[in-house]
């Protein structure tokens, strides 16, 4: 996959809308379309990293950022008081479907566990 064909990269260019609810030079922060929680936020790098372990590899201080923001939104949506769960899905077997790292930042209700054990 190149950036051109990543969904998440033509929601940076603005080629594909988005309900953005934080943009700094290095980060964006939507809502995600199809949400889990009363709260879901996506937390992007405006820069194409496939997954969060090759963007920790290769750009550490981007990562921190990536997390900076997604603590930023948190407060902004008034989670830190009830809490809130900040997700990576890696991978096929880690449930990521857009090759794009990002975070879900979920909260606003009670979440439940984190698996369901079969």
């Amino acid at each position: 996959m190149t950036t051109f064909d990543c969904l998440f990269c033509k929601i940076v260019t603005g080629e594909i809308p988005a309900t953005v609810v934080r943009e700094t030079p290095t980060t964006l922060a939507f809502r995600d379309i199809g949400p889990k929680a009363a709260v879901h936020i996506l937390v992007i790098p405006k820069e194409h990293y496939v997954d969060v372990a090759t963007l920790a590899q290769s750009d550490a201080k981007l990562a921190g950022e990536v997390l900076e923001t997604a603590a930023v939104v948190a407060e902004a949506e008034g989670l830190l008081d009830g809490g809130f769960r900040v997700i990576f899905n890696t991978g096929e077997y880690g449930g990521q479907e857009v090759l794009h790292v990002h975070a879900h930042l979920l909260g606003g209700e009670p979440l439940g566990p984190m698996i369901a054990l079969a």
